[in-house]
């Protein structure tokens, strides 16, 4: 369990307003409770488990898809008059618990056509079946509209039936009584009423004593009685008689249904907890998308790491208002234990500080938080804040003393599991003296190896952070140009507080100004300048930086489109590769096609013919072509008389001849099993085993001896 101090310390972090929003998701008073009771998790696998089911719901979410999560009826009152014995459930409640029924199986049925996918929302199901005989014997005396059926016993269909004839009967001699008395003149204007349940005929008083029948009433005018005419009072008793004998079975058969219903009510109790649960789980997600929060990877050990960052209660206004909500980065753990914020007023410190106090409270709690997926936040035992005015009226106490008094809590608890929250530490004393204390109690809290953030304008506790190990400062960067704070929190440096400048901007006397540079300490004075110089460097170098970012980002979109433009050409080669080898296959398709059916035509000029040798002839153009074999003959004939065959294997300079059309090349490469050769000026890439090497025949001179 982790414990807080003070007890309002969740309520300085505005954890209460989150569970506001949190409500307002709700549909369920079971998923309300969950939020009035909400604990705060100190053990890695609780807050996986909840943290991972909102992430899973969020994602059904986001791809809208409908979980059948629908029941949203308060069962509390009728889960107990169920275990009671002799408890009667009305109707409606039984089909309330039908309902409840068939929306566990949807669910069932749900998890399963998804095959899980989301297994955390499926093992909160786990264990529990749909058991049918529930809907079965609710539906057998139950409508849909909760109505006890005619047929639900047959004493009942009995008495429905006799009831219906006699209404009838009632009726249609009611309604010749009216004709009759409205020919006679008798009637009032309204003609008919309901009095003490029976209908009754409006009549005139001054022909009360003429109509036959119990008088009923008389209208405030005493002009108009109510009778209940004589001929539909046995009818009317009879009705009545059997109103009574319905009544008292249709709360027999719901006596006996309550009792069938109860064997099932563990099962029903376990139905009805899981869609509490997920109703819970659906109102964490919905949250979790309007603030645009996501799940952090979770650790053991008492650190954290926030990337991009940011307020969800500031960041909900600043999307009503269309402002953009600016984010922080920062690292807690073992290394950097203690941050000291600096720099001015308003500048955002308080806001960085409640920014990471209230996410690690919403972690700790089951809730996704908003910042980046990339972070990562632990685990604490103790969260420790001091923010505001602390003075205590109750007992007497000054603002500077209560805040001594939360320091000695602080002294005497805290540990290296504690996550503290000090805004402006050392404020309400004497500068000098409340700086010495300050640095005294930050520096006792680095010793116990505790975890938090302070902010101050000392510029002891500024230069200490370069001096104590674990010890680090940061700065809420400001625009002194148009005096306006920039609500960034940058980390490694202190800040200016910015006195001078927000005076003179301000417009007070220079005179003024002045002699108040000259009563502060001189090496007060110089530090904080420098510490003003610097952060306006800083702010420059943010600028640049930013310019260099939007240039890289310019640089890598242009990398893209020419990437793209390659691919592109290089499909275009392929394709057009593609293109020629399919127009070759086809033509050498076409000409095997055309050989096959020459082919065929020898074969039968062959048995047929008495001169073969043309037969022959004929056999050779279809297959070598005549010209081809011709070309190449002339070609052999030509590299005969030139070159001299030596065979073995080729090396870089050697001359090759081509087996087939006897071109001949030089060697001038090998790559692998290819070659190249250079026939002519141009180089071509060859199989070796295709050619044969071959040298040049020393030229015959004439008058050569004979």
């Amino acid at each position: 369990m982790m414990l807080l101090y003070p007890a309002h310390a969740a309520e300085s972090l505005e954890f209460h307003k989150v569970c506001d929003l949190l409500l307002h998701k709700c549909r369920t008073d079971a998923a309300r409770e969950r939020v009035v009771n909400i604990r705060f998790h100190t053990r890695l696998d609780h807050m996986e488990r909840e943290m991972g089911q909102t992430n899973e719901y969020k994602f059904i979410l986001q791809g809208g898809e409908h979980f059948p999560n629908d029941f949203t009826r308060s069962l509390e009152k009728e889960m107990k008059l169920l275990s009671v014995h002799g408890g009667v459930l009305l109707g409606e409640q039984l089909l309330s618990f039908a309902n409840l029924a068939f929306n566990t199986r949807d669910i069932l049925q749900w998890f399963k056509k998804h095959n899980e996918l989301f297994p955390l929302l499926e093992s909160i199901c786990k264990g529990i079946t749909y058991e049918k005989k529930i809907n079965e014997q609710i539906n057998a005396v139950i409508d849909e509209s909760g109505i006890v059926r005619d047929n639900a016993s047959k004493e009942l269909m009995s008495i429905r039936s006799e009831l219906g004839k006699t209404r009838h009967e009632a009726r249609r001699t009611f309604d010749g009584v009216i004709r009759k008395l409205n020919k006679a003149g008798y009637l009032a204007d309204i003609s008919e009423s309901f009095l003490n349940g029976r209908r009754t005929a409006a009549v005139l008083a001054e022909y009360k004593r003429i109509v036959k029948g119990i008088l009923h009433g008389e209208s405030d005018s005493q002009k108009t009685v109510f009778i209940e005419p004589e001929e539909t009072i046995e009818l009317n008793n009879e009705i009545f008689s059997l109103e009574r004998a319905e009544s008292r079975e249709i709360h027999r058969i719901l006596v006996q249904a309550t009792k069938d219903l109860s064997q099932h009510s563990l099962l029903l109790e376990g139905y009805f907890h899981i869609c509490g649960i997920y109703d819970y789980i659906r109102a964490k997600a919905l949250l979790a998308l309007d603030m645009n929060a996501n799940m952090p990877r979770v650790s053991p050990h008492p650190a954290l790491s926030l990337v991009k960052a940011y307020h969800p209660l500031l960041f909900l206004i600043h999307k009503q208002n269309n402002r953009p909500t600016i984010p922080l980065n920062l690292t807690l753990d073992r290394q950097n234990r203690i941050l000291i914020i600096s720099g001015p007023n308003a500048g955002g410190k308080t806001v960085s500080m409640k920014t990471v106090g209230l996410l690690q409270l919403m972690a700790q709690a089951g809730l996704l938080i908003t910042a980046d997926e990339s972070s990562e936040v632990g685990i604490f035992r103790q969260i420790m804040v001091q923010i505001g005015d602390t003075q205590s009226i109750e007992h007497e106490l000054s603002t500077y003393s209560a805040h001594l008094q939360a320091m000695k809590y602080y002294m005497d608890f805290a540990n290296g599991k504690t996550l503290f929250f000090i805004d402006e530490l050392g404020s309400g004393s004497d500068p000098n003296l409340g700086g010495a204390f300050a640095e005294a109690i930050v520096e006792d809290l680095a010793a116990k190896h505790a975890i938090g953030i302070i902010t101050t304008h000392y510029l002891n506790l500024k230069v200490m952070a370069g001096k104590v190990r674990g010890i680090f400062n940061g700065a809420m960067a400001f625009d002194e140009e148009k005096l306006e704070p920039l609500y960034q929190l940058a980390i490694g440096k202190p800040g200016s507080s910015y006195t001078f400048a927000i005076a003179q901007r301000s417009g007070l006397p220079p005179a003024v100004i002045e002699r108040a540079k000259q009563l502060t300490q001189r090496e007060h004075f110089k530090l904080d300048k420098m510490l003003h110089q610097t952060e306006q460097q800083s702010v420059r170098l943010t600028d640049k930086e930013k310019e260099l970012t939007r240039l890289i980002k310019e640089n890598e979109k242009l990398k893209t489109k020419y990437d793209e433009l390659t691919d592109r050409e290089k499909l275009r080669q392929q394709q057009e590769t593609i293109r020629l080898q399919n127009q070759i296959k086809k033509e050498e398709l076409d000409y095997l096609r055309d050989t096959e059916r020459k082919f065929k035509q020898i074969i039968q000029d062959w048995k047929r013919a008495e001169n073969k040798q043309d037969v022959i002839k004929a056999a050779e153009s279809v297959l070598f072509r005549k010209k081809l074999v011709d070309t190449n003959a002339a070609a052999a004939r030509k590299a005969d008389k030139a070159y001299e065959t030596l065979g073995g294997t080729a090396k870089i300079g050697d001359l090759v001849r081509n087996k087939v059309n006897h071109q001949v090349g030089t060697v001038t490469e090998f790559r692998d099993k290819k070659a190249i050769l250079k026939i002519g000026n141009m180089p071509f890439t060859v199989n070796i085993d295709e050619w044969v090497v071959v040298r040049q025949k020393a030229l015959e001179t004439k008058g050569k001896k004979g």
